[in-house]
């Protein structure tokens, strides 16, 4: 089973790093794998820690697939060489394991060493799940049809006109945009490479 988060990470310098990753536990490991190139697997190279953070505002993951909002507040962690989001429900700070390198996407096996709960998780929103799963597909729209992309945001775009704050509005906004984005940009290479 794979769990959407968000993982931070700290640069030597200090500077945080902030993606959305899926996530599998195995006992008491969290097993990460990242596509390269990744900020996020140089920085655990290099300090060998990370964080998840459980956060259910949805802005953080479509704001980072859509580059739309990248410096969201952070503060260090309690036992590893990283951060944390600031405003996260709970978090889990990780040290790396094991490395198993691969040209394309290595696995990192981190282990858990320190959880903490900040706020208190209040259920689940329907378009907070729709938010998410449309933050999937905008990372992948290099490589899926745009129908299926169409149908897709099509039935998404229920749960957000029925249940949607501000929140879930603002983070559905920039991926819809970012669609756009894409499709022009696709659409000015197409036309380029006619001529």
């Amino acid at each position: 089973m794979i769990f959407e988060t968000i993982v931070t990470t700290s640069a030597h310098d200090g500077r945080p790093h902030i993606a959305p990753m899926g996530v599998r536990y195995e006992d008491d490991f969290a097993i990460l794998s990242p596509f390269r190139p990744s900020v996020t697997l140089d920085n655990i190279a290099a300090t060998r820690a990370a964080v998840l953070n459980f956060t259910t505002d949805v802005r953080v993951f479509a704001g980072c697939v859509t580059r739309s909002a990248t410096d969201w507040p952070t503060v260090a962690a309690s036992r590893v060489a990283s951060v944390r989001l600031t405003e996260s429900l709970a978090h889990t700070e990780l040290e790396l394991e094991r490395l198993d390198d691969d040209e394309t996407r290595p696995v990192l096996r981190m282990r858990c060493v320190h959880t903490e709960q900040h706020e208190p998780f209040r259920g689940f929103n329907r378009a907070q799940a729709a938010v998410v799963e449309g933050a999937v597909l905008v990372s992948r729209l290099f490589m899926l049809p745009a129908e299926k992309v169409d149908r897709e945001i099509a039935y998404l775009q229920i749960a957000i006109d029925k249940t949607a704050g501000e929140r879930e509005r603002t983070a559905w906004e920039w991926l819809l945009a970012a669609i756009a984005r894409h499709r022009q940009s696709a659409s000015a290479a197409a036309e380029h490479a006619s001529h």
